[in-house]
């Protein structure tokens, strides 16, 4: 049997992978028969001996191929072993940490021959159902506002979510309380890419105020006035380019790929852009490059510039 666990969601994959793993372990005398490859560490002929090799206990294999389409000339022989093996007593299983490409021939194989399982970036509805059961597994109760308030602040990574949310519950537990959005203001740390969007948002509906003190907070946290600069100018260049392809009628699905884009980045700049015609986000840019001129010549300091951006703008 062959199974296949690919996706951008690593955290999701990786517990499918480790559920599997324990599960192999709990139904077997000995760990003897479960293997771990690393496709930049081995060559063909340690996998496919591996494979061959008969077991002395007679029992089945559960062998594991993490990242396989790293290691370009593996993958080829891989795939010309597999499909010259029809039956295969053991398990295999390949692990990509993260998106695949589709194009590649291992990949089409694995999907028509494999159990295939992708796990997708969790949005919308279903991220906020993820964060609820995660918050239900330390039987602590939320209130309504949490959810939308933690992907604010933390995007989609469900790593970062794993540790926030079990902060979030040890710090409750003990009061027996709900947690609330003070909680999160409190002992969640913000991304600053996410603070971006959202200080690009608050300029956006002339809020400059709110966009003013989203900076302001991060500069009493100590982070680098050059640094929040930066990725002002890099956030409207996204926008930019979303909104100058958005305009030409190029799909989304092409933006995302063509660019490198995270999804969440992508969605994020495709939402904002429609704040701005092309024209305000040329004159925005330009700006940032005057402003950054400046800095990197002495003539302004780098945090009065960031004012001075976002009360002009």
């Amino acid at each position: 049997m062959i199974i296949f666990l690919y996706g951008q969601d690593t955290y999701r994959s990786r517990q499918r992978l480790t559920e599997i793993i324990e599960r192999f372990k709990k139904s077997h005398k000995t760990s003897l028969n479960l293997k771990y490859f690393n496709a930049k560490k081995i060559d063909f002929q340690e996998f496919r001996d591996e494979i061959q090799a008969t077991s002395i206990f007679k029992e089945k294999k559960l062998i594991v191929l993490n990242n396989p389409f790293l290691n370009s000339g593996l993958e080829k022989e891989i795939l010309y072993f597999l499909e010259k093996k029809k039956d295969l007593e053991d398990t295999i299983l390949f692990y990509e940490e993260g998106q695949a490409d589709e194009k590649r021939p291992l990949f089409k194989f694995l999907k028509k021959r494999a159990k295939s399982q992708e796990f997708k970036l969790l949005e919308g509805q279903k991220l906020k159902d993820w964060i609820r059961n995660e918050f239900e597994k330390y039987q602590i109760k939320i209130d309504s506002r949490v959810p939308e308030a933690l992907i604010e602040f933390i995007g989609n990574d469900l790593w970062q979510f794993s540790n926030d949310i079990k902060k979030l519950a040890t710090y409750k537990i003990k009061k027996k309380e709900r947690v609330t959005l003070e909680d999160i203001e409190l002992l969640v740390k913000s991304k600053i890419e996410t603070d971006i969007f959202r200080t690009i948002d608050a300029i956006s509906s002339q809020n400059k105020k709110r966009a003013l003190n989203l900076l302001h907070r991060h500069l009493e946290k100590g982070d680098s006035p050059l640094y929040l600069f930066s990725m002002i100018k890099f956030q409207i260049s996204n926008l930019l380019i979303v909104k100058d392809l958005t305009e030409r009628q190029i799909p989304f699905p092409y933006i995302l790929s063509k660019f490198n884009l995270h999804p969440f980045v992508a969605k994020k700049s495709h939402h904002l852009s429609q704040r701005f015609n092309l024209e305000e986000l040329k004159k925005i840019y330009w700006k940032i490059f005057k402003l950054e001129l400046k800095i990197k010549t002495g003539k302004i300091d780098p945090t009065l510039a960031l004012d001075i951006l976002v009360t002009e703008i």
